[in-house]
């Protein structure tokens, strides 16, 4: 099979931290976010068109809602953003009273948002440790806690039976699967799939967003790596790497009419300008890979 090749999608789209794509089928769209630049992106990728609005709090993550709209992850709150308009209104708040925000979510097949949190930044990637938790936005507009003393809330997917969650905390460096009940949403049996021993931080970075394949096989974006790297989740074993020319990588969505483009997210924060000009000129921006061999299934909005 030939190498995959890397493509810059938006040039330095995002003046922090990009994240939370997610690809629109029906307008070619990819939605993603400037987390600390507080901005929600939607890039029509027919004609070239990358359209921001800003908003009033940190913004982790954009979901398309079916009845309209999006769901956005703002600070500690889940609202919905008139895209038209540029209103935004409350759903749920969740850990009044602390520093902590969310960090990353998207919808599970029958519709549900979860989205995870962590705690506050104390200082230049540190964090108050095991203060964040998982929760899951209801198609009724109830929330509820599924795991708690996260560390980073991050990347989340499903199996393509719909009975295996996964779930990252990327400070202790894990993917998670959960027995997962899709009528209920109940999950079970924490149990480790890979974690990255003391030692690989060089190669593996942290493990942040993560997506599935129509094989099975999680691909995850591991920041600090410049690298996405495709894992089995039955052996935790790597099958691939796929280098990204900006070392802060964040996250990855399938796209594309076939859906066999993966498109990646980056950031581009703690480093001086001159580092950046110097080392990382592509910091920020959104890649799309080609030629990977695999492919994705539609991502799911929220029916709430």
């Amino acid at each position: 099979m030939s190498k995959p090749r890397v493509e810059v999608a938006v040039k330095n789209a995002c003046s922090t931290i990009g994240e939370g794509p997610h690809w629109d089928q029906d307008s070619s769209t990819l939605l993603y976010v400037d987390l600390k630049g507080l901005d929600v992106h939607r890039y029509n990728t027919l004609t070239g068109q990358d359209q921001v609005r800003h908003l009033k709090d940190t913004v982790s993550l954009v979901v398309p809602r079916r009845a309209g709209g999006y769901v956005v992850g703002l600070g500690r709150r889940l609202a919905l953003l008139d895209w038209e308009t540029g209103l935004v209104s409350t759903i749920q708040e969740v850990e009044r009273d602390t520093g902590n925000r969310f960090n990353d979510g998207k919808c599970d097949p029958k519709g549900r948002l979860w989205a995870g949190t962590m705690g506050f930044e104390m200082g230049p990637g540190r964090f108050e440790p095991a203060a964040g938790g998982l929760y899951t936005l209801d198609v009724d507009g109830s929330i509820r806690q599924k795991v708690d003393k996260v560390h980073i809330s991050n990347g989340l997917t499903w199996s393509l039976d719909n009975r295996t969650f996964f779930f990252i905390d990327s400070i202790p460096r894990k993917i998670y699967a959960y027995d997962f009940d899709l009528e209920s949403g109940a999950i079970s049996r924490q149990r480790t799939v890979t974690e990255f021993p003391t030692g690989t931080e060089e190669t593996y970075g942290l493990p942040d967003g993560m997506t599935i394949d129509t094989e099975g096989k999680l691909w995850v974006a591991c920041y600090g790596a410049g690298a996405v790297f495709k894992f089995d989740p039955e052996t935790g074993k790597t099958l691939q790497k796929i280098e990204i020319p900006a070392k802060q990588t964040t996250s990855v969505c399938w796209g594309g009419r076939n859906l066999d483009e993966l498109y990646v997210t980056t950031a581009r924060v703690n480093m001086s300008e001159e580092e950046i000009r110097r080392e990382q000129p592509l910091a920020g921006s959104v890649f799309k890979v080609l030629g990977t061999g695999s492919r994705g299934c539609p991502a799911y909005v929220y029916e709430g």
